[in-house]
Parts: structure tokens; C-alpha cells; sequence
């Protein structure tokens, strides 16, 4: 199965002049969904929101900008007397914590940003290596050619959830959950890979508006030579605007907005009432599907989830306890 990404769609449109081939080599997947006919992994993903300054988006430049917006801009429905205690951060005990950390990632991809909630939820420090997707240099030395791939004190993990399972397994190795609770966790873990994931291509994608907007934040945010980035910004936009609509028809996807709503307000009942999946703290699954809806928060479907869904109070509820990042820019 080939699967089509941002690295080689920018590879031929700057080796010949711009000119989009119909058919691409592998590009930026994460295999944790390799037997997914999904294409454009990477590219399904929506431009990735960081935050720094205690929680703040950095990108305040994007404020009015169509999808792009500033925090501030747009407010969830959310209040604040629904919390019955201050959420902080579950840091683990000092012993089982890496001394060595790396994540190297595209910065617009959902399956980084699914480690990345993890990581900065638990506040466990790390380097971020931003890769380029054309000659992905940032990566030579490894067999494994997608991302995210996370070094542990040296030890070269791969696959998000394999990644969040194995370091989840060695900062809580004494974690005990009801079966019942495990398996409820697991189940909406694989529902966030196999379902949710699918309904965000062609949204994001869903006009040519929506689809320059994003590839101008990921060329303008990703690791790439000032080429790359004029010639991916429109040619990308573009290619990924008529890809959505095979994935739509893949997917049997008749509406994107009512498949992206229908998707919030299925995880929203699956809370039934609970603050998080977890109860009063995020479990894994939480930080899944906060860590793949990230990205998507600011542009306008994201927007469109929140006015027109009830995702919004749990968002905001994940956005307070997974709070600033804990990585740095290598």
C-alpha cells in the first residue's frame, strides 16, 4: 500500500518546477495506522497549536487571519465552576523519569502531537528536533523513516502509541486500573487511530481556502528550505485539496462538518458526565484525542467543532491540565 505525503508531493514540485505528479513515494506516516489506506498522514493533520507563557499560543500573528486565530479570539463554552478541585500537572517520581528525552517530529503532524500531550502533561522534559520532510536529514541515522520517533536516555522508540505505552509503562510501574477502566481506555485509544483520524483530511481540506491557510501555517511552522516552502505552500495546498475528496469517498464520508461533529459529540457521550475519560484526571485516552484535535483547535473547522458541538468544556478542561509545553526546540 503507498501512502502519499507532504515530503515527496514538495520533493517533485521542486525538481520539476512545480509540477505535481499524480502519484507520490511514501511519505510522512506514522505506522501505528500503517495498514490504514489513509493518505497524506502527515498531511491530515491540521496546523499544530504550541503553547508556551502558561498555556498561551505564541502565534498571535495568525489573529483574523481566516482560521488562524489567537486564543483569545474564540472562547469555548466553558465555566469555570465546573471544576470541583485546581487541575494540575501528574508529574511522576523523580526515579522512573528519563534524564534524556528527544522527540523528533513534523510540528503539524496529529500522531507527534499525540506524544506530545503525554509528555507535556506529565511534564517530563525534552528536546524537539523539527524534521524536514523532503530530505528528512534530521533522521538519516535511522532505519525508521517516520515520525514521530522518540530517543528515552538512547533508546530509539517508534509508532505513537507504541511510544506512549512503553514510556507510560516506565513512569508508572506500579499503575493499577480496574479492568474495566483499562479496557474502556483502550477501547477509545483505537477508536481515536481508527475513526477520528479519518474525518480530519477532508475537513481541513475541505475547500481551497481552508487548504492554502493550512499549508501556509504547516510550510511557515515545519523545517523547510525557503524553496520548499513557497513551492509546498500552494502546490500542497492544491494536491491535498483534491486528495481529500478521494478520502471522503474512501471513507463514505458525506458531509465533513456533520462526520467532525457526529465524532466530538460520540467522544462527549462516551465522558457520560465524567470530567475526563479518567474521571478526575485525563487517562490515556484523553490526551489521545486531545493530542490529535490539538492541531485542528484554530483553524475554522476546529472552530466550526467547537461552536456547534459540546466538545468544548472538556477541551478546555484538557488545555488547563496538559497546560504549557514542556519541550524545547533543539
Amino acid at each position: 500500500m503507498r501512502v502519499q505525503g507532504l515530503g515527496s508531493v514538495l520533493r517533485k514540485a521542486t525538481i520539476r518546477g512545480g509540477i505535481l505528479a499524480s502519484r507520490v513515494q511514501n511519505g510522512l506516516t506514522d505506522s501505528s495506522l500503517s495498514s490504514s489506506p489513509w493518505k497524506f498522514r502527515m498531511l491530515s493533520s491540521l496546523p499544530a497549536t504550541n503553547f508556551h507563557n502558561g498555556g498561551k499560543r505564541d502565534d498571535e500573528k495568525w489573529a483574523g487571519r481566516g482560521p488562524f486565530v489567537a486564543a483569545g479570539a474564540i472562547s469555548f463554552s466553558f465555566a469555570a465552576s465546573s471544576f470541583t478541585t485546581a487541575i494540575a500537572k501528574e508529574r511522576p517520581s523523580s526515579e522512573f523519569i528519563p534524564k534524556d528525552l528527544v522527540l523528533y517530529q513534523y510540528e503539524a503532524c496529529p500522531f507527534c502531537n499525540k506524544v506530545k500531550a503525554f509528555l507535556d502533561y506529565h511534564d517530563l522534559p525534552y528536546k524537539i528536533v523539527e524534521v524536514n520532510p523532503i530530505s528528512k536529514k534530521e533522521i538519516k541515522w535511522s532505519d525508521y523513516k517516520k515520525v514521530p520517533v522518540l530517543m528515552v536516555d538512547g533508546k530509539q522508540l517508534n509508532d505513537s502509541s507504541a511510544i506512549i505505552n512503553q514510556l507510560d509503562s516506565q513512569i508508572h510501574p506500579n499503575k493499577g486500573r480496574l479492568s474495566t477502566d483499562a479496557e474502556e481506555e483502550e477501547k477509545w485509544r483505537r477508536w481515536v487511530d481508527e475513526h477520528l483520524v479519518h474525518v480530519l483530511s477532508p475537513n481541513i481540506y475541505r475547500s481551497a481556502s481552508e487548504a492554502l491557510e493550512s499549508f501556509d501555517y504547516i510550510t511557515t511552522h515545519g523545517n523547510f528550505t525557503t524553496l520548499e516552502r513557497l513551492t509546498g505552500k500552494y502546490v500542497g495546498a492544491a494536491a491535498m485539496y483534491f486528495v481529500s475528496k478521494k478520502l471522503k469517498k474512501k471513507h463514505n464520508i458525506t458531509d465533513e462538518r456533520a462526520s467532525l461533529y457526529e465524532a466530538a459529540n460520540t467522544w462527549v457521550e462516551a465522558l457520560n458526565n465524567r470530567l475526563f475519560m479518567g474521571g478526575s484526571k485525563p487517562n490515556l485516552a484523553d490526551l489521545a484525542v486531545f493530542g490529535v484535535l490539538r492541531p485542528i483547535r484554530y483553524l475554522q473547522s476546529g472552530r466550526d467543532m467547537v461552536a456547534n458541538t459540546n466538545i468544548g468544556a472538556w477541551y478546555s478542561r484538557m488545555e488547563e491540565a496538559v497546560g504549557g509545553t514542556s519541550g524545547v526546540k533543539d
